[in-house]
């Protein structure tokens, strides 16, 4: 696939924001026919620039979660050590996101638990297990801010 164009970022735009909506519709947003958007939607998939869909899930309306931000400060950060400590994380469900960082920190990885003894487990089973290893900061979020509606402000006179 060539680069990208403003139409297909544009696309790219409006599928992060509702990935079920209609080609119609999202033909229609792109100034596409459906037909055209559909074959746009299509190669960048067997590209590769769309590698999936997934459902973004209300917390408040599922079970109840604690995500855990950990940051991890490798021993060395040469090729081979990040490869193994990756090639580890890989094997773990449990771990939701991991980013390779710049910083005070080599890796920062969510998880998320249903209590602190869940992540006391994974903390001693996983993480304290992973190569490499040296140092493991963790911190409880209290709230995805951007994953919820504001709050009502009062005003003040």
């Amino acid at each position: 696939m060539t680069a990208l164009d403003a139409i297909d970022r544009n696309i790219l735009r409006l599928l992060r924001l509702d990935a079920r909506m209609s080609n119609a519709r999202l033909a229609a947003e792109v100034g596409l026919s459906p037909s055209a958007c559909l074959r746009r939607i299509k190669l960048m998939e067997q590209a590769g620039v769309i590698r999936g869909y997934t459902a973004l899930v209300d917390a408040s309306n599922a079970e109840s979660t604690i995500a855990v931000i950990i940051n991890i400060t490798l021993e060395r950060q040469t090729e081979d050590h990040l490869d193994r400590f990756e090639a580890a994380v890989r094997k773990h469900p449990e771990i939701r996101e991991c980013f390779l960082m710049t910083g005070g920190s080599d890796y920062l990885l969510r998880v998320e638990v249903a209590n602190a003894g869940e992540f006391e487990r994974i903390h001693k089973e996983i993480l304290s297990a992973m190569p490499g290893v040296s140092r493991i900061h963790s911190s409880f979020a209290i709230r995805n801010v951007l994953a919820t509606k504001p709050r009502g402000r009062t005003k003040r006179n």
